[in-house]
């Protein structure tokens, strides 16, 4: 029997196609969304990757994957669309274009959900690009309204992209602070969401009054703020493979982390977030880790 979904990740899945040294096209599952929730899945907690993906050779693979990953089925959705592609041209510096103008990711319906799944769930998750695209976006902010409402936990990672430099994502993204209740944002983020802010940070922190922040900073850790207290954690030292998808896997652990062990001080939660991020690195493309990965790797500190 299937557990009830504690976590449900809403966005999108696609498929990066990597432009290689010598001109070839190297094609990735992917997706930041699709990307947290296998993440979490993986380190055992019960979750619902909630987005749409196309019936073709793309969507048929992130169909696959999902499955793989152990997350619940009843969540994703097929549609006969267009698959959501991210040309990426380059990766250093990176440089890169969505194609989609009417993708199956735009189709989500969250109507088709299943019956009685927000009684179950403990966690909603929302970010990225899906934030960006009409009429998804807003489908998603509705879903996350309801939610607040009904005294469900929200969990907002921005990650931002190109798509979200424009006035209508400017208003969604403060109403989605408003609601949440966890926020991870790289220091990245902050220059490109608050673009002239020389208080960014004070700036995200207003916006989100109820929220726990983490602040990832890359080989330099990671910071929690919560409440008063103000939180930092290492990185953990790895052999570095390539980064995609670490900050995908640190807000996949933090949140698996609170789940799994709501009692534990926030510091363990960091420590998962950091472990998962860390062993994302150590792999080639965006690998999601194991609990057992995660826990040798705190115990090895």
């Amino acid at each position: 029997m299937t557990r009830p979904a504690e976590f449900v990740v809403f966005g999108e899945a696609l498929t990066d196609f990597i432009r290689q040294p010598d001109g070839q096209w190297r094609a990735i599952p992917g997706g930041a969304c699709w990307n947290v929730a296998r993440a979490a899945s993986r380190l055992g907690v019960a979750t619902g990757y909630a987005g749409s993906v196309s019936s073709d050779v793309f969507g048929q693979e992130l169909h696959a994957l999902t499955r793989e990953a152990g997350l619940d089925m009843r969540f994703t959705q097929q549609v006969a669309r267009a698959p959501l592609l991210a040309m990426v041209t380059s990766t250093t510096p990176p440089d890169y274009f969505f194609i989609g103008d009417d993708s199956a990711d735009l189709h989500f319906d969250p109507e088709r959900l299943p019956a009685g799944w927000m009684d179950e769930a403990r966690v909603l998750h929302f970010g990225c690009i899906s934030l960006a695209r009409e009429p998804l976006a807003s489908r998603l902010l509705q879903v996350a309204q309801v939610a607040a409402m009904r005294g469900k936990k929200i969990a907002f990672d921005p990650n931002w992209r190109k798509l979200m430099d424009n006035p209508s994502y400017r208003i969604l993204l403060r109403e989605l602070l408003a609601l949440s209740h966890y926020v991870k944002v790289s220091d990245e983020d902050l220059e490109r969401l608050f673009p002239g802010d020389v208080n960014a940070f004070a700036t995200l922190r207003a916006l989100a009054p109820r929220a726990e922040i983490l602040l990832t900073l890359g080989a330099q850790g990671m910071t929690l703020f919560k409440d008063e207290q103000v939180i930092e954690q290492a990185a953990y030292k790895v052999d570095v493979i390539d980064t995609v998808g670490c900050g995908d896997a640190s807000m996949g652990g933090w949140i698996a982390s609170r789940l799994r062990q709501p009692d534990a001080p926030a510091q363990t939660h960091l420590q998962c977030a950091a472990a998962g991020a860390a062993i994302a690195a150590s792999k080639a493309g965006a690998y999601a880790a194991t609990w057992d990965e995660v826990q040798a790797l705190i115990a090895r500190g």
